[in-house]
């Protein structure tokens, strides 16, 4: 039985807590748990744990029962519980054993805590800041998302040009999916990945007997994406030949497959991207000006992740939660040694790497927390020693010196562009700048 005493100390504490016994029936159930579950103590009280929580955990891994088999603690792992009026809730739990004062086990206890507000506010922010699969608070990458729509609605040919890893084809993708075309086929060609030989053959499709092999007729890509959309990737890489071809498709709607003797009228728009430039190959005469033109209707730049660092934390966030769903995994966070180490990192492999530092760190990451030393060798900070135990832990001031130095210089000092991109106001730019002792190089506004 419990007496009074420890019902006014459980009943104070703003966690839920219950103890059950070696048998699962609940022996105490405090003020917060009825508030978080909708049950009433009374109710609870001598009901199995599974069936008043009713956890996500509690048929395949009992966090509870695992602390009674190995007898250590688990601190706040996220789980879901049903609460009273069926809702899905989002908790952290704790459990510990409960021993008598002779030390023997009699049970075991375990405290939870609300965090339905917390993952509102995380899908507020990540809707906030997303646009289809593209995660971004960049005011560079907002100004793109303003546009998309219009593109969209158009049928204009679309050039998005960006580094690899930039996310150009997602790009490619949203806009796809917010035009009339939407229900048709998408259909993606990376054209630096196929030699000229086989490139025609792919976009254009081929008739029986076009070449040694070819005993019936096979449909390209531009076919398969008919009414649709045809995404070009690495357009940079195509021959003069293919170029030749590729134009009359933009020019005249109509392209011959290989081998074919009359023209098939094509009903698909194009969007084409590229990690070069393509106006300075213009230049070099390595691609042709005049479909240089022709694709270049509409064209979209997309930023390196190194010019907008301001997005690291949302990515990291956003991979953790896809990670953890692909590797059934429960992992919370990153320390902030790891944010600073990720923040510092100039990542020539753009969203991409980033994307697979994250599932690097899940490889290794037995816990919940992701530390320095499952980071890759490339990224992981110079530490004293491997072991992050006896260092200190990274402040969040040392992190908004390094978003607000690299803020500056991206900006070559202008200080209304880097508050703009850091989404504060410049007066606050400016407390900050003094409160850290933060000096622009030779920058001017």
């Amino acid at each position: 039985m419990e007496n009074k005493e420890q019902n006014v100390i459980l009943n104070s504490i703003s966690e839920g807590v219950f103890t059950v016994d070696l048998d699962w029936r609940i022996t105490s159930f405090n003020r917060a748990a009825e508030e978080i579950t909708g049950i009433k103590r009374q109710t609870a009280i001598d009901k199995h744990c599974r069936d008043v929580l009713r956890a996500d955990v509690c048929e395949t891994g009992c966090t509870l029962a695992a602390t009674m088999q190995t007898g250590k603690p688990i601190m706040n792992k996220a789980v879901h519980i049903i609460d009273a009026n069926g809702k899905r809730r989002a908790i952290t739990i704790s459990t510990a054993l409960l021993k008598d004062s002779k030390g023997k086990v009699i049970g075991g206890v375990e405290m939870f805590r609300d965090m339905s507000m917390v993952e509102q506010l995380r899908k507020e922010i990540e809707g906030r800041y997303s646009f289809e699969d593209i995660i971004s608070q960049s005011h560079k990458m907002q100004n793109l998302f303003a546009i998309l729509p219009n593109i969209a609605e158009s049928n204009t040919t679309v050039l998005i040009e960006g580094e690899s890893g930039t996310g150009k084809e997602l790009f490619a993708r949203a806009i796809h999916n917010l035009s009339f075309r939407k229900d048709k086929p998408f259909v993606a060609v990376n054209c630096g990945a196929l030699p000229d030989t086989l490139l025609e053959s792919e976009l254009f499709g081929y008739k029986a007997g076009a070449f040694t092999d070819a005993k019936k007729d096979k449909p390209g890509r531009f076919a398969l994406a008919e009414g649709g959309t045809i995404f070009l990737d690495e357009i940079g890489d195509i021959s003069a030949v293919v170029q030749v071809k590729l134009l009359r498709v933009l020019q005249d709607k109509t392209y011959e497959p290989v081998g074919a003797v009359s023209s098939v009228k094509a009903d698909v728009r194009i969007i084409t991207a590229t990690n070069k430039k393509l106006g300075e190959l213009v230049k070099e005469d390595k691609f042709r000006d005049d479909l240089y033109y022709r694709i270049n209707v509409m064209k979209l730049e997309l930023p390196p992740l190194r010019d907008r660092k301001e997005d690291v934390p949302l990515l990291i966030d956003f991979f953790i939660g896809k990670f953890n769903r692909l590797h059934n995994k429960n992992i919370c966070c990153v320390t902030n040694e790891v944010t600073a180490a990720l923040l510092a990192y100039d990542y020539p492999g753009n969203v991409r790497e980033l994307e697979n530092i994250i599932e690097h760190c899940f490889v290794l990451c037995p816990g919940e927390i992701i530390e320095a030393k499952h980071l890759p060798l490339s990224v992981r900070p110079a530490l004293k020693s491997e072991s992050t135990e006896d260092s200190e832990p990274t402040t969040i001031k040392q992190m908004e010196i390094i978003l607000i130095t690299q803020a500056l210089r991206r900006n070559k000092g202008n200080k209304t562009a880097a508050a703009k991109q850091l989404g504060i106001d410049k007066s606050t730019l400016f407390r900050k700048m003094k409160a850290f002792a933060i000096k622009p190089e030779t920058y001017s506004e």
